[in-house]
């Protein structure tokens, strides 16, 4: 895959800044102590809709919009990040957006992405289930399908690594989870743009590792489950442009199990009074994993989303007792 360039992902920075603002990164100390490093944390879940989706989101449909004019709708599927970001960046620039999402998906997102202004068509088991069928519709409804990765997605999520890496000097590694990957290649593409030697670390589930089983295979790797409470990474089936990229600019991909993931929740909650979902608190757990190898380092874990469903938050403040 061709990465983004430092002229692609600043052109990609001048479309989402007029959207949103630019998100924090911040070093909290508790943190700091928790994981005996000098921790930074990328603030996605301050973005308008709580992810760093949106800036995929803003810069693919502004794109759309300009080059085909004709294109009316779009349609996607998702587990509801990606959504939302579609349905805000639909309104945004004047287009309809439908978005297929799983049954049983998290209710407060799917609430979520309808108060942005997204159709919302429930069918499926699973986010693939979901996704095939919205490539079908795509054809039954005459709607542009947006698919899970695309440069256009990267670049303008790629503009998150930017602002981290513009703004944090001299990181040795940053963990970043990984779905479909939009948000892993974006932080490869603005660590290679920028000419830096930063470590990047992929996470997944557990009980959704397509990824960490392709990275260690060199090849694409598939599995017939992903289920995890972090529905921001349950991912089958690795996306091939992602997977290349990962495999060329990625140093390793690291499994957390969902105990694990719901123990990082926490942790965001008491040490920095943020709320993370899943997939968001994936990367501190990892780097609580690996917290001996990374002792006295300066890590930076990427915060990509604070989503976060109230039955899963009555788990984590039941841990926390």
């Amino acid at each position: 895959m061709t990465l983004a360039s430092l002229e692609d992902l600043d052109a990609a920075a001048r479309i989402v800044y007029r959207h949103m603002r630019p998100t924090p990164q911040i070093a909290w100390p508790l943190l700091a102590e928790r994981t005996g490093c000098d921790v930074w944390v990328k603030h996605e879940n301050h973005s308008p809709i709580g992810a760093f989706k949106l800036r995929g989101g803003l810069t693919y449909l502004t794109r759309l919009r300009e080059t085909r004019p004709c294109v009316r709708g779009v349609i996607s599927a998702t587990r509801g990040n990606h959504g939302q970001s579609l349905a805000l960046a639909a309104s945004r620039v004047g287009l309809r957006a439908a978005v297929v999402v799983p049954h049983g998906n998290n209710p407060e997102k799917n609430a979520a992405m309808r108060a942005f202004g997204a159709e919302l068509i429930e069918h499926g088991d699973d986010f693939q289930a979901a996704y095939d069928h919205a490539l079908n519709l795509s054809v039954v409804e005459g709607l542009h399908p947006v698919r899970a990765f695309h440069p256009d997605l990267v670049a303008g999520v790629g503009t998150y690594a930017l602002e981290l890496l513009r703004g944090v000097a001299d990181l040795d590694t940053v963990y970043v989870p990984i779905g479909q990957g939009s948000g892993i290649c974006g932080l490869i593409s603005a660590r290679d743009a920028l000419g830096l030697a930063t470590r990047i670390v992929g996470v997944v589930s557990e009980n959704a590792d397509c990824y960490a089983r392709s990275f260690e295979n060199g090849r694409a790797v598939s599995t017939d489950r992903a289920d995890t409470v972090a529905d921001g990474v349950a991912c089958r089936i690795p996306d091939p442009a992602a997977l290349e990229a990962i495999l060329d600019g990625a140093a390793r991909v690291v499994r957390v199990g969902d105990e694990a993931i719901l123990d990082a929740v926490g942790h965001y909650f008491t040490d920095t009074h943020n709320l993370a979902e899943g997939a968001g608190a994936a990367p501190l757990a990892a780097l609580l994993k690996e917290r001996d190898a990374m002792a006295g380092k300066r890590v930076a874990v990427i915060l990509s989303g604070g989503n976060l469903d109230r039955a899963l938050m009555r788990r984590v403040l039941e841990r926390l007792g």
